[in-house]
């Protein structure tokens, strides 16, 4: 006989992609969010809390540094969090799917950092709506990773960052939701590391390509690109970024 308390798949894909959202040290019950998210579900902030907890013994990072969820994982837990890691771009469209099912709209938010670009088509709607989706999920669990600020000079002002993507969005499908295929870049850095003028080399130090160099000279304002070179990227709390992303951007992707 199946047990009434049981979480539906809905319900652990709206737990996970909270974790995603915010920061492990306010998934507690006391915290808006989840009182509300909670309220949606059925459940109590208690139990979605402590759901959400679970996911940090599943996160690598997060063991790392000596930080722990309970322990009561389920092997329901241990699934939806495999399949994540397997496919990020599908898990984010299906779990940003449940949460417009669940707030009764049609569309994610459309706050995704930046103008997706999508090929016309058949199905030119229903791609737009799922990479708008992706593309939400995916801004959210970077800044979230990143605190909110850039990993370069630390600014903290959400309407200038950028979930930036290391392999580009249109090289790699499966890449596109995943965070350690992401950096939290003030809107500047992010447009020079998507046009290749800066990359960062094995220890996530900054290079700056020459073509941006070249191109200082009597700058008024030079807003730090003279300065970036060799400046460390920050260590997220989560979702490090991947080196062979890194190093895929730094061979395919960097100029010099």
């Amino acid at each position: 006989m199946a047990r009434a308390d049981l979480w539906t798949r809905d319900q652990l894909l709206l737990a996970l992609r909270l974790y995603m959202r915010v920061p492990f040290g306010r998934l507690h019950r006391l915290n808006p969010e989840i009182i509300q998210l909670a309220d949606r579900l059925g459940r109590t902030p208690s139990a979605l809390s402590m759901k959400a907890c679970n996911f940090a013994n599943l996160d690598p990072a997060l063991q790392a540094r000596g930080i722990h969820g309970l322990s009561n994982l389920s092997n329901a837990d241990r699934g939806i969090w495999n399949e994540f890691a397997a496919n990020p771009e599908a898990f984010a469209a299906e779990a940003e799917d449940a949460a417009a099912r669940l707030a009764g709209a049609e569309v994610a938010p459309a706050d995704v950092g930046y103008e997706i670009q999508i090929p016309i088509g058949e199905t030119e709607v229903e791609r737009i709506v799922r990479a708008r989706r992706v593309q939400s999920f995916f801004r959210a669990a970077v800044l979230t990773t990143y605190e909110s600020k850039c990993a370069l000079t630390g600014i903290a002002a959400p309407e200038l960052l950028t979930a930036s993507h290391i392999i580009p969005w249109s090289e790699s499908v499966e890449r596109r939701a995943d965070p350690r295929n992401g950096i939290c870049m003030n809107a500047l850095f992010d447009r020079a590391f998507d046009r290749g003028l800066i990359a960062f080399d094995e220890n996530l130090r900054v290079i700056v390509s020459g073509r941006l160099r070249n191109n200082m000279t009597g700058v008024r304002l030079p807003c730090s690109l003279d300065a970036i070179d060799g400046v460390e990227l920050k260590a997220p709390n989560r979702f490090p970024p991947d080196p062979e992303a890194i190093r895929y951007h730094r061979e395919r992707v960097y100029r010099e």
